[in-house]
């Protein structure tokens, strides 16, 4: 299998430690590569109609994306306890997962606005937006943190990734200030192996 992803991404870096935690990261090519909303990558594009990573490339060369479908992907490829649970449990931890992605959506979309569009285009408001989004998912996670403890998950790789994310990208919103029940899950988590292997740059 081959992974076209960024090293920077949170929704790559999801995958990798899915990956990592399940085994299966020996069994995976890395391509590293970049895009931007603004710069074509027709590689990404031709695999990808949407231009986005990370993009896997399966066994039988089918590409597979985005990182809920290949997180769900591997969980069917691995014979430990799977990440995606059945039973009711299964829907909170979808919930949860999607709060993360949700919250790394609105990431990635303030990071744009800062960072990408020429300083005398950018809209106050529409970063103000996004970042309000990120402060509402970190207070409903804060409200949920105790949904993050237990046998590993998606849920809590995604959280994980998002918080990792914002700790590299933002870090003037100094999240853990008002969040102490999410720093507390934050500091324990990041000293996984899967999550030091995965370390943005």
């Amino acid at each position: 299998m081959q992974l076209i992803y960024a090293a920077a991404s949170p929704f790559a870096r999801k995958v990798r430690v899915l990956a990592h935690e399940t085994s299966l990261l020996e069994r995976i090519e890395l391509l590293d590569t970049a895009v931007l909303p603004t710069t074509l990558n027709e590689r990404v594009n031709a695999l990808n109609p949407l231009g986005k990573i990370p993009v896997l490339l399966n066994g039988e060369g089918e590409a597979l994306y985005d990182s809920r479908v290949i997180c769900e992907y591997l969980d069917t490829l691995h014979q430990g306890q799977k990440l995606l649970p059945e039973g009711a449990s299964r829907w909170q931890v979808l919930r949860l997962a999607a709060l993360a992605d949700g919250l790394m959506d609105a990431a990635l979309l303030a990071r744009y606005e800062r960072g990408v569009r020429p300083e005398q285009l950018r809209w106050a408001a529409w970063l103000d937006g996004q970042l309000g989004k990120v402060q509402r998912a970190l207070a409903e996670l804060e409200r949920q943190a105790a949904q993050l403890q237990g046998p590993l998950d998606l849920a809590q790789i995604g959280v994980a990734c998002a918080l990792g994310y914002l700790d590299f990208r933002f870090a003037d919103l100094d999240w853990r200030a008002a969040h102490p029940r999410l720093t507390a899950f934050q500091q324990a988590f990041a000293l996984r192996a899967s999550m030091q292997a995965s370390e943005p740059v």
